[in-house]
């Protein structure tokens, strides 16, 4: 991926981060993930608006595969952000880059809780698991196993919802930095080699 600069000189969007920018691996992760959460959010709304018919059905179908995908994806996405830390592009200071570095934790945490939960309730089903056809871990006899499939009885779908509003707060915060703050904090994700 390349873009111009005013001068003509053409500048490569690296593979890694920079200070300048997201590199094109964490770009793909970021906006892959967002994707997959679009896709995992409209499912379960429609689920809540028109219940389990057959449009519901066809986003929520895929739910738990897909949840799973996330769950790798945040691991991949941390980890190449950890590689990353010292050539990322630095936070804001004062209480609004604190906010910041509070909002993407939160965020982190939740994307990674979120899912895990849903997994320990997956495990203590007693059912075996197989996301896209893959084994991931077999069935026991017995039954439910409580004290496994409770906690995400109870919090899987309120934290998801929690984690959605963070979501929406991420996104107004990015916009607020292009649309208002008119700064080049946005760029570093979604704008050009600059």
């Amino acid at each position: 991926m390349t873009d111009r600069q005013p001068d003509g000189q053409i500048l490569a969007l690296s593979w890694r981060d920079t200070p300048e920018r997201y590199g094109l691996i964490t770009r793909a992760l970021h906006w892959g993930m967002a994707g997959v959460f679009a896709w995992q959010f409209l499912g379960m709304i429609l689920r809540n608006l028109l219940g389990r018919g057959p449009v519901a059905g066809f986003f929520v179908g895929t739910h738990t595969a897909l949840g799973t995908v996330l769950l790798v994806l945040v691991l991949l996405r941390g980890a190449w952000g950890l590689y990353n830390r010292p050539r990322r592009p630095p936070q804001e200071g004062g209480w609004l880059g604190r906010a910041a570095v509070a909002g993407h934790l939160a965020l982190y945490g939740l994307m990674l809780l979120v899912p895990s939960l849903a997994l320990l309730r997956a495990y203590g089903s007693g059912r075996a698991f197989a996301p896209f056809g893959v084994p991931l871990f077999s069935g026991f006899p017995g039954g439910p196993i409580g004290w496994m499939t409770a906690p995400a009885t109870a919090a899987h779908g309120l934290l998801a919802w929690v984690l959605l509003a963070l979501i929406a707060g991420h996104i107004a915060m990015a916009l607020a930095h292009r649309l208002i703050w008119r700064d080049a904090v946005l760029q570093r994700m979604a704008g050009p080699a600059r």
